[in-house]
C-alpha cells in the first residue's frame, strides 16, 4: 500500500492547481486537507490503522525528497496566489491561505522534520531549506540539539507544563528554542578541535535565508507578498508549535538518585493511531517511537497502545482543541493524571 504517497502527493497537485488556476480547486484543496482526511480517519480503522513497520507504508526517502522539493515550489505558488497579481478573488485567496498554510504546517513540517534527521548532507540541507523558507530555520538546530535532549523536562522550551495553555506556551517555545538552539550550536563549535570560520555558523543561514525570503517576496510581489509570507509562515509555525504542545502536554521524565533525567521512553509523548492523518503527516503522530529512535525512518515507526499514551482524537483535531484552553484541560488533564508519575 502506498498510502503515504497517495495522502501527500494528492494535495501537492491540488494546491498547485489552486494557486495557479483558482476557482473550485481552492475549495477542493481545502476540503481534502480537512474534511476528507477526517472522513478517511473515521472510515479506515481496525487492522489497517494498527499495523506498524510490517509494510503498511512501503515508501521511503524518495517521497521525502520529492515533498521537500515540491514545498520549495509550492511556497512561491502560494505567495503568488495570495499576495501576487494572480487574478484570484478575495475568497479564493482566503481559501488558498488556509489550504497552503495547513499543508505547510502539517505536511511540509513533518517532512522537513524527517529530512533534518537524515545523516546524509543532501537530504538534511533540503530539510533546513524548507524550514528557512518558513522563517523557522532555527528549528533545524533546536529540534535535535535541544528538544531531543531535554524533552519532557523543564529544560526543553517545547515541552509544555501541566495546566499551561497553548497561548502561554507558544512564545516561550518559539523564543526559547531560538535561544537554546543558538547556545547549543555555539557550544558545539567551541568544542570543535579546529576553529570553524564564523561564516559557517548555521544561524547565519537561518537568519540570512529568512531575510532573503522576505526580500524576494517583496521583489516579486511587493508589500502584499511580504505580508502574505509573514502571515502564511506564521500560520505554519503555529501548527508546528501546537503539535509540540499536544504531543508533550503534561508529560515529564523523572530524575534518578544521581540527579540525571531518566531515558526517554514510550510514556513521554502522546500518540495518535488514526490512519489517514498519520499518512498525511508521515507518521509524525507516532511520536514516542520517534523520540526513542530518532534515526528510525517514518515508514518504520511503531505504535504500541499498551505502553504509549494515546490521544483521544487525531493530532489535527487535538491541535484545534488546544486553541480552546478550558476544554483542552477538561479533556486532557484527567488523562495526564491517570498516567501516574510521568504525567504531572
Amino acid at each position: 500500500m502506498l498510502w503515504f504517497s497517495i495522502a501527500t502527493v494528492v494535495p501537492v497537485l491540488l494546491l498547485a492547481l489552486a494557486g495557479l488556476s483558482g476557482g473550485f480547486w481552492c475549495l477542493i484543496a481545502l476540503i481534502y486537507l480537512t474534511a476528507f482526511t477526517y472522513l478517511m480517519d473515521r472510515l479506515v480503522q481496525g487492522a489497517a490503522a494498527r499495523r506498524g513497520a510490517d509494510g503498511e507504508f512501503p515508501v521511503g526517502e524518495e517521497l521525502a525528497l520529492f515533498l521537500g522539493a515540491a514545498h520549495l515550489v509550492l511556497i512561491w505558488i502560494a505567495l503568488y496566489a495570495i499576495g501576487g497579481d494572480s487574478g484570484l478573488g478575495l475568497f479564493e485567496r482566503l481559501l488558498c491561505f488556509v489550504a497552503f498554510g495547513l499543508f505547510f504546517g502539517q505536511v511540509s513540517n513533518a517532512n522537513a522534520h524527517e529530512l533534518i534527521h537524515k545523516q546524509a548532507r543532501g537530504p538534511r540541507w533540503l530539510g533546513i531549506a524548507v524550514y528557512i523558507s518558513l522563517l523557522f530555520g532555527h528549528h533545524a538546530s533546536a529540534h535535535p540539539r535541544v528538544h531531543h535532549v531535554w524533552v519532557a523536562s523543564p529544560m526543553d522550551p517545547n515541552s509544555p507544563a501541566p495546566g499551561q495553555s497553548f497561548y502561554r506556551f507558544w512564545p516561550r517555545a518559539w523564543l526559547g528554542s531560538f535561544r537554546k538552539g543558538l547556545a547549543a550550536e555555539n557550544a558545539l563549535r567551541a568544542r570543535a578541535r579546529t576553529p570553524r570560520p564564523f561564516w559557517t555558523h548555521p544561524y547565519l543561514s537561518y537568519v540570512g535565508g529568512g531575510l532573503l525570503m522576505v526580500l524576494l517576496s517583496g521583489a516579486f510581489f511587493g508589500l502584499s507578498g511580504i505580508l502574505a509570507l509573514i502571515l502564511l509562515t506564521g500560520y505554519a509555525q503555529m501548527q508546528l508549535l501546537v503539535s509540540d504542545y499536544v504531543q508533550h502536554y503534561g508529560l515529564t521524565r523523572a530524575r534518578g538518585a544521581d540527579g540525571r533525567l531518566e531515558p526517554v521512553g514510550p510514556e513521554h509523548s502522546w500518540n495518535a493511531p488514526q490512519f489517514y492523518s498519520s499518512a498525511l503527516m508521515l507518521n509524525a503522530p507516532r511520536h514516542s517511537d520517534h523520540h526513542m529512535h530518532p534515526l528510525r525512518t517514518y515508514p518504520s515507526l511503531e505504535l504500541d497502545r499498551e505502553t504509549m499514551p494515546i490521544l483521544p482524537r487525531s493530532l489535527p483535531i487535538m491541535g484545534a482543541l488546544a486553541l480552546w484552553p478550558r476544554m483542552w484541560r477538561r479533556v486532557m488533564d484527567p488523562k495526564v493524571a491517570k498516567l501516574g508519575p510521568q504525567g504531572h
